[in-house]
């Protein structure tokens, strides 16, 4: 099987390294920088999770795809905690193997998550929950601050009135009210307060996006 997987990740055009073994695949990880690991739970000398435990401890946070033919919850959540991002079940189809390792290569490498965000005169401060604009504080209520934070985190990049539903409120369906053109009525009003230039851009019929901080 790894020899037909890699064979069809190279067809791919990715750059594959085959390990025989979990020590092997330990000694590569480590000696190595590599974009992705797919490991398989079940190999000889070190078992799956022995090698992705030790990868952990030793302060290597490549995204790692655990490919295993025990398909229980137990089993799954066993190999998220030890530091999976990802868990195929065997037997799999090769699309579906291909399509998940490309979406983790998209992740790009893991980092610590960002505790502040800017755009411009903004700043919002995760952990204090404050956001400034030009060093004064703007009182936002909770829904408001969530809505803003997603602005901020796609800045310059369009964020659909659905994806805001989705992500502010949970909703899963369309309320058929204007909850999100209300809110970000209000929250823009307090950011551009005293007749500050305004930072969010309307896109009619799609959603809004914050203002490339050159253009605001």
């Amino acid at each position: 099987m790894a020899e037909f997987v890699a064979r069809g990740l190279d067809e791919l055009g990715h750059n594959v390294v085959r390990a025989c073994n979990g020590a092997d695949a330990l000694h590569f990880a480590t000696a190595e920088p590599f974009d992705l690991a797919l490991v398989d739970r079940m190999m000889p000398d070190m078992d799956g999770l022995s090698v992705l435990r030790c990868l952990r401890a030793a302060g290597i946070e490549i995204p790692v795809l655990l490919l295993t033919a025990l398909g229980r919850i137990e089993d799954r959540v066993e190999g998220l905690e030890a530091g999976a991002d990802d868990y195929l079940v065997k037997p799999f189809a090769f699309s579906e193997l291909a399509a998940r390792i490309n979406a983790l290569a998209r992740r790009g490498p893991l980092s610590a998550p960002a505790t502040r965000l800017e755009c411009g005169p903004l700043l919002m401060d995760l952990l204090r929950r404050e956001v400034r604009r030009d060093g004064e504080v703007v009182v936002l209520q909770p829904r408001e601050f969530r809505l803003l934070e997603e602005l901020l985190r796609n800045a310059e990049r369009a964020v659909t009135r659905t994806m805001l539903l989705e992500r502010v409120w949970g909703f899963h369906f369309d309320p058929q009210t204007n909850i999100v053109e209300t809110h970000i009525s209000r929250m823009r009003a307090k950011i551009n307060e005293g007749g500050k230039p305004d930072l969010i851009e309307t896109i009619r019929g799609v959603g809004y996006r914050m203002r490339p901080c050159e253009e605001a």
